[in-house]
Order: structure tokens, then C-alpha cells, then sequence
């Protein structure tokens, strides 16, 4: 036994044979340690396979007991990937006991006893002529073994020698080989291995029949492709030939068509190619559909346009309610092509909350007008192919979108939504908001370039619209090019007409109920609004009413009864227990605690910034999941209210005192500067010990200088005021121009105070013991 440790190296359904060499990757940093320490002259190491799981006892680090001798011979350490050494087998030996330390495996071994031949020279002399004969056989299956490499073992006159170099190049599971390198009688290792060997041959016998087969299969086909060639010569002969017969039907077909003559040109060259190319299935498919989709573009077919306002006006009324900024916006653009026939159709963006009507409003348009209209979804296209199209030397290259939608419309001036255009990606595929530039210019768009058509294209009739759900994730040069039409969420007034004359009415007859089945109350229809739905479109709100119609249907239809009233009383036994609360405004004045207006994706809310002061060194804590630039305003404000409390209190005070700032609900985000007239009037509250009234909010931006600057969302931040019962409002000077666009009934009940800096809004909302703040 040697009692020298040794580095050792497992091998993973690999075995290394006396005299063999083999190449192998290094995939861990133990098996890296263990062959650089076994580097240069002298250095050795131990190779030993780890068995197989099923075979391990559900140890998988078990390893046979039988390893092999190493020595290094190269190792290779590239940039990237594993490093790769070249080892030699130098004898077998037997692993008594294995160390595993921090840098590589380590195990002492013994000798290997090999057992003697007790075969007399005939059998010996016997055995070596069969195994050179498998050899011979064997090496014809084996073309990727040199043959010097079988001429060397083939000289090799050592009997254990020339069998280990013959087993190293076996193709047997690494199990079999494991065999073979613990069978002590080289009689027995020679049976082994002829067994082995002869098993290979059969298989390699078998794989040729079977690849035999296939060439002949193929041969056949071949052969079959011969023969249809001279079937197709013979129809052609006679005048008969399908291929003729299918470039005459569109050489027919290309008389009727109404398309440019550079487009013409362009289709009949095709239909000579077609016929050029017939005995090449794949070229002639490929010319096919081609030709196919040319003839399928509606090059010079119109839809009739009806430009009669007050039926379009008509129209708009009767599938939406509200929205009359953009139906006003729409008619100006019909009043303008009404007037002049050929004028440029403005290119309009639709941006506003998810549900507000911007997908349905393009529809009632294209309805209006006469047009057809055809919607693309752009949310998630990120290969510029979608939009331009591939090119004809893929295999299955196609049209982009914009061509399919007009062949889907099959007029050259339909209506296309340009739907989500805010959500298109962007990756090594290319910028589909680039390849939109040229289509939304009215420009460029006459001579449209797509891939796969490969003839200009006018798409300047059409009308193209667009919509998002944000702005800002809109590319600036394709931004540059749109009509920007922002949608507000609805007001809860908006909401309950839409319901009560549109969504109801329709979900009634979807639903195969009639007005003498099913009832709803005015208030129930307000309650589903205020109690079970927050958003600022009405796709929520339908939900619940095609809830309602659906387990009133189930009432009816099992017998339970005849009609179904629904009211605020029984709402609960239909859509459950109120799922949104409204925080109404505090009920008395207190310190340190205002209320503020936010604006969400889906709607306007209010909440409330909280002020704590408690002794400590002057840190500033703020805490609600607030953004980077909600921290900064909080900053912002604590500045300005120390320079306007410098007399009201000490001057060490903020040096003493830590302030707290937390803006609730806390798992909630929230960013923006508009809440920083909010933290100076909670701070000035808190520092001074003044409470703020509880009957007001406000909302605004705040500078350096107490001045207070525009925001945005005040519509929804109004709504979210009226109904919390906010009986004032301070808003900045700078919005007052806002409040022409809004409704009566947004104001109704609030009393909105523009301001131009902190100072108004503490004169009005702080209650002093000298009545001044």
C-alpha cells in the first residue's frame, strides 16, 4: 500500500485504460487542482470512475474501487469555457481510502494483483487470432480511428497491452469497460473483450442495413421525381400541362386587375419566372404565393366615403358617452376632408387608462365614415420583420402586418388602429418603431417599402390611428409624427350612464334576458361603481354586470324564480361583500396629519402624509415605499419650512429633533412631486404644534422658494376629492386654466383655491391661537 497521498480525479461515465490516452474536460475546480498538481516530470495522479446512481445506494459519490494510474501529458487553459488536459494511463491500481479536501480529491492506492495465464500456448495463440480478426472487422466499422493507430496495436506483442489499447477504443458503456479494467486473468479480460467487440460488430452490421435501406428509399424517390418530370414533359406535349393551365388563370386574372402598371409589370415578369421555374417544387410553391398575395393587395380598390357630420356625429353618440374633446377633435378632422377630398388624413394618438373607450371609438369612426377597419396589436412585437415584412429568401417569409391588414380590409383606405403602439419592444431583430416612421408619415407612406412585396406601396388613402396607455414609452420621432389626444378616466356620472344605456343593455341581450326577467336600480348601479370597481375605464364596472345578468340567468333558468330585482339592499348576495372603501375626510383637525391628492393608472385617490417629531440628532426618516423624486420634494420641503419657522422655534431645534414622514398605505409605491405643498403644510403643522383643517386637500409641486408649480392629473385627483367629501381644494395657479375643460358636476360641492405659493395654503387650511400662520 502507498501511503503517500496522491491527487486523485473522478471520472463521470469515463474509463482510462493502461496505455490509452484520452482527452478530457475539466468541469470542476477540485479536478483543475488535482491535475495541475500532477504537472511536470515525476507528477502522477489517480483516475477513478464514480458509479452509476442506480447502482450507488443512492450515494451518487461512490466510486469503483478499481482506478487507474495517470500521468499528465497536457493541459490547456483557454479563455473561455473549461480547461482540457491530455492524460496517459500508466497501470491499474486498487483505491484504499479517499480524502476529500478543499482543493481537489486525494486517496491512497495499492498495487493491482493480476492473476497469471493457466491457457497453453495453443489457446493462447488462438485467442490472439481471433481477437486480431475482430480487429480487422472492427476497424472497418471505425473510420474515425487512423489506421496507424490499429497498425500500432496490431505490432503491440505484450498479450495485457495490446488488450487494454484495443478496450480503450471500444464504444461499450463505460459499465462494460469498468469490467474490463478490474478483471485480474488476462484470460479472461481476452474473452471480454471479444464478446464486446463481437457485440459492437452486430450493431455496426445492423446500422448499415438500416442506412442501406434508407438510400434506397431515397433512390426510389428520386427515381419517382424522375419519372413525374417526364409525365409533366408529356402533358406538355399535348398541350395540357397544369402549370400552363395555372399562369394562364393568372395571366387571366391580371387583365381584371385594377393596380398600377409598374405593379402589373411586376406581376407578369412573376408569372414568367413561375412558369420558368415549374419542375423546381420549392421555387414554383415559393412563386406562388407570392403571386398570390400580389394579386391580394387591394392596389386600387376603394371603399365609398361618407363624410355627413351630423351622421357621423350620430354615430359617436350612439356608442359612447362623454369623451367630447375627442369627438369634437374627429369631426373637425371629417369637416376637413369634407371640404377638401384630398386632404391629408391627420395621423391621431388615442392615449389614455386602460377601458376608456380608445379601441371602440376607432371603430364607431371607421363605421361613421364607411370605411372598413382593420386593428393591429403592436403590444410585445419586437422583430422589425412584423411590421416591414421578410424578405423572400427565407423559407417561409411572409407580408408584415401592415400589408395583411390591408388585405384583411381588402380596401386600399381602410381604418388601421395601430392598437398598444406604447408596448412594442426591441432587441437584436431590429426597431419596429422605426420601421413605423415611414409608415406614419404622410410623406413616405406613398411609397411604403415592405420586405417581402418588394414593390413600393401607397399606403397615403388609409387613416392611421393609434393608441396607448402612456406617453412618455412612445419614441420621440414617432411621437413627433401623431396627434397626441389624451382620454381622462371617467367621472363616476360618466361611468353610471354608460352603464345604465350602453353596458347594461347590452349585456341583457348577451346574456338572453329581457326587461321583464331582470331589473337594476339606479343606486345599485352607483353602489357597483363606488363599492366594487376603482378604475378609470368601465371594463371592471362590465364585468360585475355580466356577473349580475349571469347568476340571475342561473335563478331563472333552474326555476328558483321568475324576475330578478337587484338594489343596494340585495347587491351583497350577488357581487359579495364590498371590495373598495373611500377614506372620507378626517372628522376634526389635527397636527402634523394633511391630506393630499394623487393620481393613478387608475383613477385619481387621495391619502395622507403623516408628520412625527421626537427627540434625537436631526435625521430625516421618510418611509411609505416613496420614489427618488417623492424623496426629494420631502427634502425640498423641510428646507423651506425651517426658513420659515427660523422665529417660531430655537435654533437648535433641528439638530435636536428627528422628523418622521410617512405617507400610508406602505406596501404601496408612490412617486411624483405633486405631494410637496402636502409635506410643508405637515411639517409646518408639526413643527409649530398648529393643527391643519380636516375638510381640505391639496396638490402641487413645491420649489425652493415656496413657490407652488403645475402638476397633472387634476381631473382625477378632483374626482378623488369629491368623493372622500373634500370641501376645499388648493390646486396651483398654473392649473386654474384646467378647470374650463372640466364638467359642472366635477366642482359641484368643492370650493377649488388656485395658489401660487405654501404661504396662501397656510393661511387658510393651519388654525393658530392668533388666527394668523
Amino acid at each position: 500500500m502507498n501511503n503517500q497521498k496522491i491527487p486523485m480525479i473522478i471520472l463521470s461515465e469515463c474509463v482510462v485504460f493502461p496505455g490509452s490516452s484520452v482527452y478530457l474536460n475539466l468541469y470542476d475546480s477540485r479536478s483543475e487542482n488535482a491535475v495541475s498538481q500532477a504537472i511536470g516530470p515525476g507528477g502522477k495522479l489517480v483516475g477513478v470512475t464514480r458509479m452509476p446512481a442506480e447502482t450507488a445506494d443512492d450515494d451518487h459519490s461512490k466510486l469503483y474501487s478499481v482506478g487507474t494510474l495517470l500521468e499528465v501529458k497536457q493541459m490547456n487553459t483557454p479563455r473561455k469555457g473549461h480547461p482540457q488536459a491530455v492524460v496517459r494511463g500508466v497501470c491499474r491500481v486498487m483505491i484504499e481510502e479517499v480524502h476529500r479536501e478543499s482543493d481537489c480529491y486525494y486517496c491512497e492506492y495499492s498495487e493491482f494483483q493480476e492473476i497469471e495465464s493457466e491457457e497453453d500456448s495453443q489457446t493462447i495463440l488462438a485467442m490472439g487470432s481471433i481477437l486480431n480478426a475482430l480487429q480487422r472487422k472492427y476497424a472497418e466499422f471505425r473510420e474515425d480511428v487512423p489506421a496507424t493507430v490499429w497498425d500500432a496495436i496490431a505490432d503491440e506483442k505484450d498479450r495485457g497491452a495490446y488488450v487494454d489499447q484495443l478496450s480503450g477504443l471500444l464504444e461499450s458503456d463505460y459499465t462494460q469497460k469498468q469490467k474490463l479494467l478490474e478483471e485480474p486473468s488476462i484470460d479472461e479480460r481476452e474473452k471480454r473483450l471479444a464478446v464486446y467487440m463481437t457485440q459492437e460488430i452486430n450493431l455496426f452490421i445492423e446500422q448499415e442495413k438500416i442506412q442501406k435501406k434508407i438510400r434506397e428509399n431515397i433512390d426510389k424517390k428520386q427515381m419517382e421525381m424522375y419519372l413525374r418530370e417526364q409525365i409533366d414533359a408529356i402533358h406538355e406535349e399535348l398541350g395540357d400541362d397544369d402549370v400552363g393551365s395555372q399562369a394562364a388563370k393568372y395571366l387571366h386574372k391580371l387583365e381584371k386587375l385594377k393596380a398600377p402598371k409598374r405593379v402589373k409589370k411586376a406581376i407578369r415578369e412573376e408569372i414568367m419566372r413561375y412558369q420558368r421555374f415549374a419542375k423546381n417544387p420549392s421555387e414554383s410553391e415559393m412563386i406562388r404565393d407570392y403571386l398570390d398575395n400580389l394579386f391580394a393587395f387591394p392596389w386600387k380598390k376603394k371603399s365609398e366615403e361618407s363624410l355627413d357630420l351630423a351622421y357621423a356625429a350620430q354615430v359617436l353618440d350612439e356608442d359612447h358617452y362623454g369623451l367630447t374633446k375627442v369627438k369634437e377633435r374627429i369631426l373637425e378632422c371629417l369637416a376637413v376632408k369634407a371640404m377638401k377630398k384630398d386632404a391629408v388624413s391627420p395621423i391621431l394618438c388615442l392615449v389614455g387608462p386602460p377601458g376608456t373607450g380608445k379601441t371602440s371609438i376607432a371603430r364607431s369612426v371607421a363605421r361613421a365614415l364607411g370605411r372598413s377597419y382593420v386593428r393591429i396589436c403592436l403590444g410585445g412585437v419586437n422583430d422589425e420583420a412584423e411590421i416591414r415584412g421578410h424578405r423572400r429568401t427565407y423559407v417561409a417569409s411572409m407580408p408584415g402586418r401592415i400589408v395583411k391588414a390591408f388585405c384583411q380590409a381588402k380596401t386600399n383606405n381602410p381604418l388601421v388602429l395601430l392598437d398598444e403602439i406604447d408596448k412594442i419592444g426591441k432587441d437584436y431583430k431590429g426597431d419596429p418603431s422605426a420601421a413605423l416612421l415611414e409608415v406614419l408619415d404622410p410623406e413616405q407612406n406613398k411609397h411604403f417599402s415592405d420586405h417581402y412585396m418588394e414593390i413600393p406601396i401607397n399606403l397615403s388613402h388609409a387613416m392611421f390611428w393609434c393608441t396607448a396607455n402612456s406617453l412618455e414609452l412612445i419614441p420621440l420621432p414617432l411621437r413627433d409624427r401623431m396627434e397626441i389626444i389624451q382620454l381622462s378616466g371617467y367621472t363616476d356620472n360618466e361611468k353610471f350612464h354608460i352603464a345604465k344605456e350602453f353596458l347594461w343593455k347590452k349585456q341583457k341581450n348577451a346574456n338572453g334576458l329581457t326587461n321583464s326577467q331582470i331589473t337594476i336600480t339606479d343606486k345599485a348601479i352607483r353602489m357597483i361603481i363606488a363599492r366594487y370597481t376603482r378604475e378609470a375605464g368601465v371594463r371592471d364596472l362590465e364585468r360585475k354586470l355580466i356577473l349580475l345578468c349571469q347568476k340571475a340567468a342561473k335563478s331563472i333558468a333552474t326555476g328558483e324564480k321568475d324576475k330578478v330585482r337587484i338594489s343596494e339592499r340585495n347587491l351583497k348576495e350577488y357581487l359579495g361583500k364590498e371590495v373598495h372603501t373611500i377614506r372620507m375626510a378626517n372628522k376634526r383637525a389635527q397636527v402634523g396629519i394633511v391630506r393630499g391628492l394623487a393620481w393613478t393608472a387608475v383613477g385619481g385617490e387621495t391619502l395622507e402624509v403623516e408628520v412625527g417629531i421626537m427627540p434625537g440628532n436631526g435625521k430625516l426618516l421618510l418611509t411609505g415605499k416613496l420614489g427618488d423624486v417623492m424623496k426629494e420634494s420631502a427634502q425640498i420641503a423641510l428646507t423651506y419650512v425651517r426658513s420659515q419657522t427660523a422665529k417660531l422655534v430655537k435654533d437648535s431645534y433641528y439638530a435636536e429633533h428627528d422628523i418622521h414622514i410617512h405617507v400610508p398605505e406602505g406596501a404601496v409605491p408612490k412617486d411624483g412631486p405633486s405631494a410637496g405643498v402636502t409635506m410643508a403644510t405637515a411639517l409646518y403643522s408639526a413643527v409649530t404644534g398648529w393643527k391643519v383643517r380636516a375638510d381640505i386637500a391639496m396638490t402641487g409641486e413645491i420649489s425652493l422658494r415656496g413657490s407652488v408649480l403645475a402638476i397633472g392629473g387634476l381631473k382625477e385627483k378632483m374626482l378623488a376629492a369629491k368623493a372622500a367629501g373634500i370641501a376645499q381644494v388648493f390646486i396651483p395657479k398654473d392649473n386654474e386654466s384646467d378647470l374650463v375643460e372640466f364638467s359642472e358636476d366635477i366642482l359641484e360641492g368643492i370650493t377649488v383655491t388656485p395658489v401660487s405659493s405654501v404661504k396662501e395654503i397656510w393661511k387658510q387650511s393651519i388654525e393658530t391661537a392668533s388666527g394668523e400662520a
